[in-house]
């Protein structure tokens, strides 16, 4: 018999966690009808970050995926007139992708989806306990060494 793996069983559950999230992320976005995937609510979050239109090789790599990925993620969205393709005041060959009034809605309805979804994810913890988990995720996100607590440091 092997001896139990701990941190095996909290990457499983930090695992089925993500998973359970994105599924619940997917059904408030669904549910509103807005016809925009999880992908493309991503870029539509990542537009609003930025002060003025990002060109798309930004935009990739803010998202960590190749250009490509990109470029249908826009074309989706332009098709849907949630984004449109502008050129650059400065270099008429450098294409800018900037959010529209349906996008900014659209981004709205997304913002309301995603607290619908935390709501719905968060319902069993007390406030005290989010706080706890709210420092713990920042903690693991920000990649920071926390003390290690137990055995000896391989």
């Amino acid at each position: 018999m092997t001896a139990p793996d701990p941190d095996g069983l909290l990457a499983e559950q930090l695992l089925r966690l993500t998973r359970r999230v994105h599924r619940i992320q997917k059904h408030h976005l669904e549910r509103r009808g807005l016809g925009v995937t999880p992908a493309q609510s991503r870029l539509l979050r990542t537009l609003a970050h930025y002060g003025s239109p990002p060109r798309m090789a930004d935009l990739a790599e803010r998202l960590e995926v190749v250009p490509r990925a990109v470029t249908t993620l826009v074309d989706g969205l332009e098709a849907s007139g949630k984004v449109r393709r502008v050129p650059d005041p400065a270099n008429r060959r450098v294409i800018r992708i900037e959010l529209t009034e349906d996008g900014r809605a659209a981004l709205r309805e997304l913002r309301a989806a995603r607290r619908a979804a935390a709501e719905e994810i968060l319902a069993p913890l007390a406030d005290e306990q989010r706080a706890v988990l709210s420092d713990l995720l920042n903690t693991l996100v920000d990649g920071a060494a926390a003390p290690h607590h137990g055995g000896p440091s391989v």
